[in-house]
């Protein structure tokens, strides 16, 4: 990927399929203050390890002006379990608390530059970029985190103070791209990450 959004720039506007049913687009959310949007998946140990962490500082920012946007933009041929219908089945097994939106075409994850599943993007009230990267230190494995990076950014953003750290390396699994381009790893490249 030669391209990820910046600290700074601007929230690209999408409209994207949600498992409700409906559509989404970035103005969609305009009556939150702060915005996180997040690629992710079904299938990835790093998005599964770490779902309930991102649950629970979804939860406790929610109060604050805070809401979260989950993308899935892994291709269905490279990787069945991450399709539409298995991201339906999952949000009404679990009932996160965010939107889960699907980008068949994968252009979002191409625009945002999305690396990893999760790979984490913070907007602020003008929808400029504040922080990219990894949710928490140990996505795999919660029981050995010992930095919530989410938690950290959205207690600073949520108070008005400066994001000390803008930008870390996503943990976790390649985004599976659809046929064996450039950007593209087999599925089995998860567990290498």
């Amino acid at each position: 990927m030669s391209f990820t959004l910046e600290p700074g720039q601007k929230a690209i506007d999408f409209r994207l399929p949600s498992t409700e049913g409906t559509e989404y687009s970035l103005s969609d959310f305009n009556d939150y203050p702060y915005l996180v949007i997040f690629f992710t998946c079904n299938h990835c140990p790093y998005v599964i390890g770490s779902d309930e962490v991102t649950r629970a500082t979804a939860e406790k920012y929610s109060s604050s002006g805070v809401t979260f946007v989950g993308i899935n933009s892994n291709s269905e041929h490279t990787y069945p379990e991450d399709s539409f219908p298995n991201m339906v089945e999952r949000m009404k097994k679990y009932k996160f608390p965010w939107k889960y939106l699907y980008d068949r075409d994968q252009s979002i994850a191409m625009k945002y530059g999305a690396l990893r599943t999760p790979h984490f993007y913070v907007f602020n009230e003008k929808r400029e970029l504040v922080y990219t990267g990894r949710g928490v230190d140990s996505p795999r494995d919660t029981s050995r985190m010992t930095i919530n990076n989410m938690d950290i950014v959205l207690g600073e953003l949520t108070s008005g103070k400066p994001v000390t750290v803008a930008k870390t390396n996503p943990i976790g699994c390649n985004v599976k791209w659809e046929g064996k381009d450039a950007h593209w790893m087999p599925p089995e490249a998860c567990d290498l990450v």
